[in-house]
């Protein structure tokens, strides 16, 4: 009998991240490098960290790992792998090569499972150009799996999150909700049509969508995932030092989520820390702004697209959606109307 990989975790996907506000004092506390070399670090909650090498040449690392968002283990192993690469692509940077974040109850669940997930891994590193030269397991009850990625950029190319300029427009390259269709598979009221469009959302690379924003000229680009897009603007606005306007009727979702979240059906436990924490802190919402919508800007997101700030004019050189703009006002504050 196959195994539903999502009935073993406790919170699927990017849903699993600790909360932004039990997080950012933790990390606040910790030493920052001197290191000159050090172009990007923990400062701005940025995607990955940038280490200067040569006058030609900088490395681009990051990581990340989650429990399954998923019941297929291929498609799990895809998300994931996806999921990791994407903070390459959000630092305007090309992914060079992989390391397996593997923990996993082998005795349990056994090794054919696990060589799905790792197949999915690898079709995902394949199609990004990039090698898988090794990676480190522990036994789990817990399955849980993602990659260490390293990537490669020129130092004066860049892509941060605390470019943004008051004025610029923000393009959102994927629609947003696998928080919603990971509960809703965990709940057992996903369709297999409504998993289908979720895992192709969560499959799709973000290459395209990063090379077009390093071409618009973007000033400043993160990618939309377990935090929420009000949250993960709020890190661009604050490292950006302005504040920022979200339209919410323009924020695309896969289809079929808005109706799970009017319904009050599938809201990720991730999702209701994302919207307390924002609404404690930071975000301010129209009062015509609809529950689902609330529920959508605050989905606890895996595997999402870019969120690019881009000058007046150059929005139409990255496929995806205009949903706000940045504005002068208090760093990070994020209006949502």
């Amino acid at each position: 009998m196959a195994v539903a990989l999502t009935s073993l975790s406790h919170g699927a996907g990017c849903g699993c991240k600790i909360g932004a506000g039990d997080l950012r004092p933790i990390v606040a506390t910790l030493p920052r490098p001197t290191d000159p070399r050090v172009l990007v670090g923990a400062d701005t909650s940025d995607d990955a960290g940038v280490v200067r090498l040569t006058d030609e040449l900088a490395i681009v690392q990051t990581v990340d790992f989650f429990t399954p968002i998923v019941d297929d283990p291929y498609a799990f192993g895809r998300i994931a792998a996806t999921n990791a690469l994407s903070d390459i692509y959000a630092m305007g940077a090309t992914p060079v090569s992989c390391l397996n974040l593997v923990a996993f109850p082998l005795e349990t669940l056994g090794a054919e499972l696990l060589t799905e997930i790792l197949r999915g891994g690898a079709d995902a590193a394949q199609a990004a150009g990039a090698s898988i030269v090794g990676g480190h397991s522990i036994d789990d009850p817990e399955p849980k799996y993602g990659m260490a990625v390293t990537g490669t950029v020129h130092p004066d190319r860049v892509l941060t999150n605390a470019g943004g300029r008051p004025g610029d427009v923000l393009v959102l390259t994927k629609p947003l909700g696998a928080g919603a269709v990971a509960t809703a598979i965990k709940r057992g009221i996903a369709d297999e049509a409504l998993v289908a469009r979720g895992v192709e959302v969560m499959t799709t690379l973000n290459a395209t969508a990063g090379r077009q924003a390093v071409a618009a000229g973007a000033h400043a680009v993160t990618d939309v995932t377990g935090f929420g897009l009000v949250n993960h603007l709020n890190e661009l606005a604050t490292a950006s030092g302005v504040a920022a306007e979200l339209d919410a009727a323009a924020v695309p979702a896969i289809d079929g989520v808005l109706e799970l979240l009017a319904a009050g059906q599938a809201i990720a436990g991730g999702s209701r820390r994302n919207r307390a924490f924002a609404e404690d802190h930071h975000a301010r919402f129209a009062d015509d702004v609809d529950e689902a919508r609330r529920w959508l800007v605050t989905d606890a997101m895996t595997s999402g697209g870019l969120l690019v700030a881009v000058a007046p004019g150059h929005e139409g050189e990255v496929d995806g959606w205009v949903v706000g703009r940045l504005v002068d006002g208090p760093p990070g504050l994020v209006t949502v109307r």
